[in-house]
Formats: structure tokens, sequence, C-alpha cells
């Protein structure tokens, strides 16, 4: 079997433009990657196109291990966001026509099954700590057993997570240019505590809870935080620190018993070893489409498995349906997972991709068939040109960039 055609499909059926890969065989057998990179998609896609599709024509699709080295370690200018994005596209659809040839899912190829399904969580973000509540309310109701807690801030109209009351926010919406809203450590670290009293007052305990710092914290303003939301027992405190300040996590951790979470923004297993080995962290988020596909998934899963560390790959709506399912595949197999971040996909993105995984009471599913279990649709796609969008840029009052 030899690799005859790739193809690079960019498109946007929402806000969020995708970027998806597929590969072609001599045989007929094709697999679908994904290589989405929220804000730089024709960066990946012109990198795919360009300078990566060419160097696969011709090979066996069944070596995946050594396409991977070749297209990483082969690369005099190797790693960053970027290319990791890249290899995680190939990597993806390598590994759906190796399920495909075999006959079996991609979770069987990697040791078979572990659990059932993989246990997910719902996003609640309101504005106010009552609004975030009756929103954690209700994703109980509707089978969710964890849910991510975030609240507006009052007087900040840069927050994460939250709907944005500013008009500005729709002008920049237009324009296809960032949004930069106001946003200051001290008014965000006093809202957080009593966010989660009034969600554990209202939705009780037997949901566990988690909240996302998005890495906008120096490590001391973490530790604090860290230490005041012990007694509400979160599961996770998602980015704390930003991965640039790794190094200090360790000071976060002493804080106190809070478990730890970091790695959406981590493109490389290099990045997040480090605080694997010292047990800094509980949880690692870094995902597969985000750091070279399942194959350096499944060994950093291995890798810190002796640790004691789980997985809790990223997969807000900026990942894909195909990402999705890569993700929930190495979920299935692998020891020490965590939880699944996943965001249910309108119908616009289910259209255009088929398949993958599904929500049945707390839990993704994937269905027993080949492969990752996706198609694409390629005609429909084309119907929906790319469009440029960005993440927002928060300011300090002073003017200041501080850092989405």
């Amino acid at each position: 079997m030899k690799i005859i055609d790739v193809r690079v499909i960019v498109t946007c059926p929402v806000q969020q433009s995708f970027v998806f890969l597929k590969i072609l065989t001599d045989e007929g057998v094709y697999g679908i990657g994904e290589g989405t990179k929220n804000g730089r998609e024709l960066a990946v896609a012109t990198l795919l196109k360009e300078h990566i599709a060419p160097m696969l024509i011709g090979r066996d699709p069944g070596a995946i291990e050594d396409i991977w080295k070749l297209l990483y370690k082969g690369a005099y200018w190797r790693g960053g966001p970027i290319e990791m994005a890249a290899i995680s596209a190939v990597d993806i659809a390598l590994w759906d026509i190796k399920g495909k040839v075999a006959g079996l899912p991609v979770y069987s190829l990697l040791g078979g099954p572990t659990r059932n399904g993989a246990i997910t969580y719902y996003h609640a973000s309101g504005n106010s700590p009552e609004d975030t509540a009756e929103k954690v309310i209700t994703a109980v109701e509707k089978g969710y057993r964890v849910v991510r807690c975030q609240a507006e801030v009052a007087g900040q109209t840069g927050g994460y997570g939250v709907a944005v009351h500013d008009p500005k926010s729709d002008e920049a919406y237009q324009n296809k240019l960032p949004y930069e809203g106001i946003w200051e450590p001290y008014a965000y670290l006093r809202s957080v505590a009593n966010l989660f009293e009034v969600v554990r007052q209202r939705a009780g305990w037997d949901v566990q809870l988690l909240h996302d710092a998005h890495g906008r914290l120096t490590p001391i303003e973490a530790a604090q935080l860290a230490k005041e939301l012990e007694p509400f027992k979160l599961m996770f405190l998602e980015d704390p620190i930003g991965p640039e300040h790794a190094s200090a996590m360790e000071r976060v951790r002493a804080a106190s018993t809070t478990p730890l979470a970091i790695g959406e923004t981590i493109s490389s297993v290099d990045q997040i070893l480090p605080m694997v080995i010292k047990r800094s962290i509980d949880y690692m988020r870094c995902s597969p489409i985000h750091i070279g596909g399942i194959t350096p998934a499944r060994k950093l899963a291995a890798l810190a498995e002796p640790f004691e560390i789980r997985t809790a790959f990223h997969g807000p709506g900026d990942v894909g349906p195909v990402g999705d399912a890569a993700s929930v595949h190495v979920d299935l197999a692998i020891q020490n997972f965590g939880i699944q971040e996943w965001v249910n996909h309108p119908d616009s993105v289910k259209d255009i991709i088929s398949g993958g995984p599904y929500f049945e009471n707390g839990y993704l599913k994937l269905h027993d068939v080949p492969g990752l279990g996706v198609d694409l649709d390629e005609a429909l796609a084309a119907k929906y040109p790319y469009q440029r969008h960005y993440l927002p840029i928060p300011r300090r009052e002073d003017g200041s960039v501080h850092g989405y």
C-alpha cells in the first residue's frame, strides 16, 4: 500500500475554522486527520500543503513511527505549535488508515479498551455566581457528573470563559480583528472563591467541579488561589500559570492540596515531562491534536502512569470532531485516563465530519467501527471557506497587554 494523494481541507462552518487532512492510498483506503490551530489555521494548512504533503507521496502509510520521526527529526527547524499541529494531522490520519486496514477501531490497536467510556465535563459560564450555579444544576440534570465553572467578574470586559458584554466585542468580530478587553488579576482573584461558595451551596457536593485560570496568573497569585479553593474540593484547577513558568509549578503545588492541571498550550512532550517527573501536576492537558498526534500522546501517557499523573486532554470548540475522536481513542486505551474535555458541535460541523464521539450519561462513547470512526464530506466543506478569526487579547487597566 502506498500514499498517492494528500488533501488539506480548511473549512469554517461556524465562527471557528478547522484544518482537516485526507490521506489517500492506492488501495482505496483513506484516513482523516486534523491539525486545527485556533487563529493560525492557514499557517498549519500551508505547512501541510507546501512542505509535508510532497514528502508523503509514495510512502507506506503503515510506517507510522518512521513517518513521525521523518517529519519531526528530519526538519532542521523542528517543533513549535504550528509544526506539531501539522504532524498531528498526519499521524491521526495514518492511525485511521491502519485501523481500517486491520478492521479494528484505533483504541484496539493501542492495546484495547480499559474502560467503557471517557468521562467528560460541561462548561458552565455565567454572568454571576448564581447564574453559573443554575447552569451547573442544569448540566447535572442532563447527565454530567463533572462541570467546569466560570463567572463574569464585575467591571472586567476581558474575562475568560464567559460572554463579553462590550460593544467593542461585536465591532472586533465584524472587522475580524482581536477583541481587546480589560482584565485585572486582583478583581478576578477576589471573585473565584465566592463563585465556588455559591455553586456548592446551590448545586451541592455530588457533582465534581473544575475551574480554569487560563494561565493568566503569576506563580504566587496561583498559589494563593489554589489555597483559597481547597475547601471546595475541586477535581482540579486548570492552567493556574502559563507553561513558560513551568519551573515554578512546584511553588503552586506546595501552597495547597488542590489538584493542578496544565498543558493545553504545550506542543511537545519535552515541555511537560519535567512537571511529570517532579510530580508538580496531577493532570496533563496537552491533547493529541497539539503534540504530534496519537503516537506521542500514547507515549506520554505511558511515561506519566508510574507517577500517578492522569490525562485531561484539551477539547473545546476549536478542536473538531476528528481531534475529539483521536483523543477518545487514546482515552479508552490508557490506564491513567482522567477526564476528557469536549463540546457538542453544532449540526453544521457534524454535517461535514460525521461520526466521532457521542455523549451518553456523563461519558463519551465511540462507535465500534474500524479506524477513528469519522468521515469527511469534502464537497460540503468547500461551501464554508476559511474566515479569519482571533482569540481575545486582554489588557490591564493601564493599557498594557496581559495575554489571553
